[in-house]
């Protein structure tokens, strides 16, 4: 992305609000503006034939909400569900979709500068839903392209768009 000053900021974020929450022992950011809201983890109702990362359905108010673990889906190891654990419901390209998440933390603002472009990982790592890495204080936040994950094809959220 080119500025006026026609300098690159290679991270691809102007920065903004983010959303903070832990995965493991990593915390990440994604953007509050796609956050609906944030659910404590109940019972979902599992749909057979789905990927394991895709832990099944819950009725939301009349609406059928699909419940992806983020743990899970990045191979985080155990996983285990706890009074900490929470849902983040999420609005994505009028699409509602849950992820759960070891925890919430807070909402952080971070400038463009405090927003450093992903690194160049070997190519065996995914990091195309990694929009840059935050830096505030002595925390860094891995920041999540939430809505691109959510929409991706391995994802199996979003049917495919009809040409």
């Amino acid at each position: 992305m080119v500025n006026e000053s026609n300098t690159v900021n290679t991270s691809g974020s102007a920065g903004g609000e983010y959303l903070t929450f832990t995965l493991g022992k990593e915390e990440y950011g994604m953007d509050i503006l796609k956050v609906q809201e944030i659910r404590g983890y109940d019972a979902v109702t599992a749909i057979a034939n789905t990927p394991a990362f895709i832990k099944g359905v819950i009725n939301l108010r009349g609406i059928i909400v699909p419940i992806v673990d983020l743990r899970i889906k990045f191979n985080l190891g155990n996983v285990e569900y706890n009074e900490l654990t929470v849902v983040i419901i999420l609005n994505l390209s009028n699409r509602v979709v849950g992820v759960v998440v070891d925890s919430v933390s807070d909402v952080l603002t971070l400038t463009p500068d405090q927003i450093k472009a992903a690194p160049s990982l070997s190519t065996s790592l995914d990091t195309r839903y990694i929009t840059g890495m935050g830096t505030i204080d002595q925390r860094m936040l891995i920041l999540v392209d939430i809505e691109r994950l959510m929409t991706s094809r391995d994802m199996e959220l979003v049917d495919e768009v009809a040409a």
